[in-house]
């Protein structure tokens, strides 16, 4: 890494409830492949990597930490640093541990601070509008990127520009900052030439990052610090301390430091970019057919236009609609006019209350040996499949009120039972009774498929006594 390596900190701690059925808590919609076939953390990563950059920080919630590892690494991303936050606190205290984990050894250092869940159409164009902030924070500046307003979005803060900045051509000063405005608002910011989106995206040092989080958020300094400094390191992994990182406040960096530091500027850009907000942001940002659909999975439609269509699996047909969205995983399915898909949140909010688990998680739950997928369920039984990539290996364990049949469909297990060694491949089972201690492994160079029968009286995911666990967990 050279001295003037940009260091990419990727912010991956939201969960897309608008985006529902298809991101929950579980499995949100950075972690999705929305647009290409890479998932919008994947795409995020690697449009800030090779010459010129340093390898990623990604600041990630507890729960996601070997997603995005595994994601991070099947992108070819090398080296990153994974800060685990216990829970969110917004950004600012997020940005505020990044700055301090690179200050350790070069405060110097030009950070850029992105949301790992916006589409940027012009990868060019931003690594210019990036040079140009890069510049700028060198000076001292902390720089935000100003998209070019296409239309009265009431869904995005706005950027008045100021004066431009002496020295540092295409960069000018922020003079204020607007909240998210009303229709009337919105129609007259976006067509003044003075106003732009906030995208979200921040360019400075680390040194004038916590400089200006000392003067103008020192509880969250404070926290983020000493979370930092009580930290365990793993792997790729920084465990902050749980008990310090709570008390920071949770505040956003705009809040926080944006809207009082007098060394706010702006590089105003045109990149095609979107925050994705909503599954009508999709449709905008999506390809789309002759008749303005949008379309993903195993779609047909007959006489429909201005459409987005997505299945992830079940063939789904439409038939003489028009500005509609419609979504259909392999547990829910939302349908709704494209202009209220704001308020998909209302959906998530009333299935919170109703204690539905289907708000916040998928039915394929991902672990850091790879991932499960309950399918058939019963009074005293359920049918699972799991797939554990090469080398992964699931703790060993005792379940108190279920026995288990595992069937290999795939590659290769190696079954600990009761300290009995057992190497199954395809088409080969093994009978785990109540009580017994039990582990999987996948010693192969192919993902291990295998389909789980549980027979119990009681089939909970908390009747798991873990003896031994590879990756840390309790």
């Amino acid at each position: 890494m050279s001295a003037t390596d940009i260091v990419p900190v990727i912010l991956s701690g939201g969960t897309g409830s608008r985006l529902w059925p298809l991101s929950r808590e579980s499995n949100p919609k950075q972690f999705w492949p929305l647009i290409t076939d890479r998932s919008m953390v994947q795409e995020t990563a690697n449009r800030a990597s090779g010459p010129g950059f340093a390898p990623p920080i990604a600041v990630v919630g507890e729960g996601h930490r070997f997603l995005v590892a595994e994601q991070l690494r099947d992108a070819g991303i090398r080296d990153p640093q994974i800060i685990l936050e216990p829970e969110g606190r917004n950004s600012a205290p997020a940005i505020a541990t990044a700055a301090l984990l690179v200050a350790e050894s070069r405060p110097d250092a030009v950070l850029w601070i992105m949301a790992a869940d916006a589409a940027i159409k012009d990868v060019p164009a931003l690594h210019a509008a990036l040079e140009l902030a890069a510049a700028a924070a060198r000076t001292g500046r902390i720089v935000t990127f100003g998209m070019q307003p296409n239309q009265p979005h009431t869904g995005f803060g706005y950027i008045e520009m100021g004066e431009a900045l002496a020295g540092v051509a295409g960069v000018r000063a922020v003079a204020s900052f607007q909240e998210k405005p009303d229709l009337e608002t919105a129609r007259r910011l976006s067509t003044d030439g003075r106003h732009v989106w906030n995208s979200g995206m921040f360019v400075a040092t680390a040194a004038t990052l916590l400089q200006e989080l000392a003067q103008h958020a020192p509880a969250v300094l404070e926290a983020s610090r000493a979370a930092l400094a009580a930290s365990t390191r793993d792997l790729d992994f920084v465990r902050l301390d749980a008990k310090a990182f709570r008390k920071a406040p949770s505040i956003s960096i705009d809040y926080a430091v944006m809207e009082k530091t007098r060394h706010a500027a702006v590089v105003p850009a045109d990149l095609g970019w979107s925050d994705v907000g909503s599954w009508d942001a999709l449709w905008e940002t999506s390809p789309k057919d002759a008749q303005g659909n949008a379309l993903h999975g195993p779609v047909e439609l007959v006489d429909s236009s201005g459409c987005l269509v997505r299945s992830e699996g079940v063939l789904t047909a439409v038939l003489g609609l028009k500005d509609v969205v419609l979504v259909v995983t392999d547990d829910a399915v939302l349908a709704m006019p494209r202009d209220r898909a704001q308020d998909v949140k209302k959906v998530v909010e009333q299935l919170r209350a109703k204690g539905s688990k289907l708000a916040t998680e998928h039915r394929r739950m991902y672990r850091p040996w790879g991932h499960y997928e309950g399918h058939i369920r019963g009074a005293r039984f359920q049918v699972k499949q799991i797939v554990v990539r090469p080398g992964g290996k699931l703790s060993l364990q005792k379940h108190h009120h279920r026995a288990e049949h595992w069937v290999v469909v795939s590659g290769t297990a190696l079954v600990q039972r009761d300290g009995e060694s057992i190497l199954l491949s395809e088409n080969q089972s093994v009978y785990l009774p109540l009580g017994c201690t039990h582990r999987l492994e996948n010693p192969g160079m192919i993902p291990l498929a295998l389909i789980e029968v549980q027979v119990g009286s009681y089939l909970g995911e908390d009747d798991i006594v873990r003896l031994e666990d590879t990756y840390g967990r309790s």
